[in-house]
């Protein structure tokens, strides 16, 4: 009798009640008029004189260890009722929520997918440079704005180490530590001094990409980026290329892709024009080459440079950049479908 007692009590300490139901259906196996501590109540006269001790208080141990069940148990159902009487049941199998990717790194992975298929490697690098990587190394000379306070985070007390403006300073890290051919993109976050809004932060994403090789020509670089925007916004994309400025490649180029809302008819997207900016490229220039320890005359090369957050914006028809750090899962459950 004393080993069926101690049986009980872990038993019924072990039982796991998550209904009312239950907890009555417990109740009345337990302390009901005919359930088990009456009957054994009832047997205890049976039981011999030199173990009546210690099997009363064995029978009292359990008598208190299912009371003790049945408070503990109703307080926990009672505390989780709610309003319309039904409540929060603990032991229910979870019913978790499909995560998915930020539409930014959904972006991202589909850029670094394009690439890869035609020979680009990905590198990384640090997102505190100092002034050659980030600056001097790049061409750009001492007075140029980008140097400036009001464009860059420098930091306290280290006026040569700065948050890296654009992630051209990992070309450079690459162009130091490898021989040509060189064939990399780099992806990654970078920080300019300016005010937020709907179309600017002071935080975004960059992917630049670099070739250089012997002979590589501006056709090249024209038909790798007709390549990406077909890949990218669809076979009938077509490109434009303007004249522009930059200290780190010469002749340099914007580019402009056909509008895809409108077809290259006119929509408030691009502004009625037909076509788009999305991103700036043009052939290394031959200081940047010789900074970096690569000979001009023998070799050539092309980079270009475009902002996650705008190709993000054109590709999802998003109107405000601020939505992609805020967090709104209104927001970020749009995207749970994409699996890239």
């Amino acid at each position: 009798m004393i080993d069926k007692i101690k049986q009980y009590i872990d038993a019924v300490v072990s039982c796991e009640l998550t209904k009312f139901d239950e907890l009555e259906n417990f109740r009345i196996q337990y302390i009901g008029k005919k359930g088990l501590i009456p009957v054994l109540f009832n047997d205890f006269k049976t039981v011999a004189p030199e173990d009546r001790k210690e099997v009363g208080i064995l029978l009292n141990n359990l008598k208190n260890a299912v009371q003790d069940k049945i408070t503990q148990v109703k307080n926990l159902l009672e505390s989780l009722e709610t309003d319309s009487g039904h409540y929060i049941d603990l032991f229910m199998p979870v019913q978790a929520e499909a995560g998915s990717r930020h539409p930014l790194s959904i972006i991202r992975n589909k850029i670094t997918d394009i690439f890869s298929r035609i020979g680009f490697t990905v590198a990384d690098g640090p997102e505190i440079e100092d002034d050659w990587h980030n600056f001097t190394a790049l061409n750009f000379p001492e007075e140029h704005p980008a140097r400036d306070m009001q464009d860059t985070f420098f930091i306290e007390k280290k006026p040569d180490i700065a948050l890296r403006t654009h992630t051209s300073s990992v070309q450079v890290r690459v162009m130091e530590s490898q021989k040509p051919p060189i064939r990399s993109i780099f992806p990654g976050r970078v920080f300019r001094n300016e005010a937020i809004s709907a179309r600017a932060h002071c935080i975004f994403h960059q992917v630049e990409g670099l070739y250089i090789d012997k002979n590589v020509s501006f056709a090249d670089l024209k038909q790798t980026l007709m390549y990406f925007a077909k890949e990218m916004f669809g076979e009938n994309t077509g490109i434009r290329l303007r004249p522009s400025y930059f200290p780190f490649t010469e002749p340099s180029a914007e580019m402009d892709i056909s509008c895809h809302i409108c077809g290259g008819k006119g929509c408030n997207i691009c502004k009625y024009t037909g076509w788009v900016e999305i991103l700036g490229c043009g052939m290394v220039d031959p200081n940047v080459l010789q900074s970096n320890g690569i000979d001009p005359d023998e070799y050539t090369g092309f980079a270009f440079g475009m902002g996650i957050e705008r190709i993000t914006m054109l590709k999802f028809q998003i109107k405000d950049l601020r939505l992609f750090f805020e967090n709104d899962l209104k927001f970020l459950r749009q995207f749970e479908a994409s699996i890239t």
